[in-house]
C-alpha cells in the first residue's frame, strides 16, 4: 500500500513538474547566449559554438544560476534550449549547437523535450545539429536517470556530450554505463598540461579508453599555444578555449589566425 501510494506520488509530482515547464509562467529574470567555437584543429574548421548563458547586459553565467532555484528551475532548463536555438537560428549557425541542460530539470525526457522540437521547427534549425550537454557544476542525483536522459536524447536524433569528464560525477564510472558522442576533458586536466607528467599521462589514458569506445574526445579551457600542441600529439582534435576565441555575447566568434599554428 505505502508503495502504491509513493508511486502515485511520484506520477502526481512529475506530471506537476512537466505542467510548469509547459505554462506560460515568466521565468523572472531576463538571459541571453554567448556562443564559443570548438574547433577541430586538424580540420582547420569550426565544428560547433556551445551556447553559454549570460545575463541580459552580459552578466556572468554565475550571476544567471545564483537566480535558479527549485521553484524557476524547470522554467529555466526550457527557456534557455529555446533561446539558444533561436539565437543560433538567427546567427545564421551552419555548424553544430551545443546546449547545456540541467539533468535535475528533466523529469520526463519524452515530455521535456517538446520545447526543444518545437523551437528548432519555428526557427528552422536541424534537429541532427544539437548537442546536448550537461552543465557546468550540477550535481546529478540520480546516475541512472542522468543514463536515461541521455539514451531518450539520442534515440530522438540529438547528438550528447558529457562535460567536465575527470572531474566530479563525470568519471568512468558515467561512461562505462553510457558512451555519448563526446566527452569533454574538464579544463582542470588541461590547464598546464603540457608541463605536467601527471596530467599527461591520465589525458593519454582517456584518449586511448574513447577510441577504444568510439567517442569523441574535446579538451576544452585551453589558453596557451603549448597545451594545444600536446593535446593535438596525444590525438586530440576537438578544442576550445580563448587561445581560440573568448565567447561572443548574440554574435559567434572568429577564430584568431595565429591559434590555428
Amino acid at each position: 500500500m505505502n508503495l502504491i501510494l509513493s508511486d502515485r506520488s511520484d506520477a502526481q509530482q512529475t506530471s506537476s513538474r512537466c505542467v510548469q515547464c509547459r505554462s506560460d509562467q515568466e521565468l523572472g529574470f531576463g538571459l541571453a547566449f554567448a556562443y564559443q567555437p570548438i574547433v577541430d584543429l586538424a580540420r582547420r574548421t569550426v565544428y560547433a559554438h556551445e551556447a553559454l548563458v549570460r545575463g541580459p547586459n552580459g552578466e556572468s553565467a554565475q550571476w544567471v544560476l545564483s537566480q535558479v532555484t527549485d521553484a524557476n528551475r524547470y522554467r529555466f532548463d526550457q527557456t534557455c534550449r529555446v533561446e539558444a536555438i533561436r539565437g543560433a537560428a538567427e546567427l545564421g549557425m551552419q555548424e553544430l549547437l551545443s546546449i547545456n541542460f540541467l539533468p535535475n530539470a528533466v523529469y520526463r525526457p519524452e515530455s521535456c523535450i517538446r520545447s526543444t522540437f518545437e523551437a528548432a521547427q519555428r526557427y528552422q534549425f536541424p534537429i541532427e545539429r544539437i548537442i546536448f550537454e550537461v552543465t557546468e557544476g550540477e550535481q546529478v542525483q540520480d546516475r541512472a536517470h542522468l543514463v536515461n536522459i541521455f539514451r531518450e536524447y539520442r534515440r530522438f536524433g540529438f547528438h550528447t556530450a558529457i562535460d567536465d569528464f575527470g572531474a566530479g560525477y563525470a568519471g568512468l564510472g558515467l561512461l562505462a554505463e553510457y558512451q555519448p558522442d563526446i566527452i569533454k576533458i574538464d579544463m582542470d586536466l588541461v590547464r598546464g598540461i603540457d608541463a605536467s607528467k601527471p596530467r599527461q599521462a591520465i589525458v593519454r589514458g582517456i584518449v586511448a579508453i574513447c577510441a577504444e569506445l568510439d567517442v569523441r574526445v574535446l579538451a576544452e579551457g585551453i589558453e596557451t599555444p603549448a597545451e594545444r600542441d600536446f593535446l593535438h600529439d596525444a590525438g586530440i582534435d576537438l578544442m576550445q578555449g580563448f587561445l581560440f576565441c573568448r565567447p561572443a555575447l548574440h554574435a559567434l566568434g572568429v577564430i584568431s589566425p595565429s591559434a590555428w599554428a
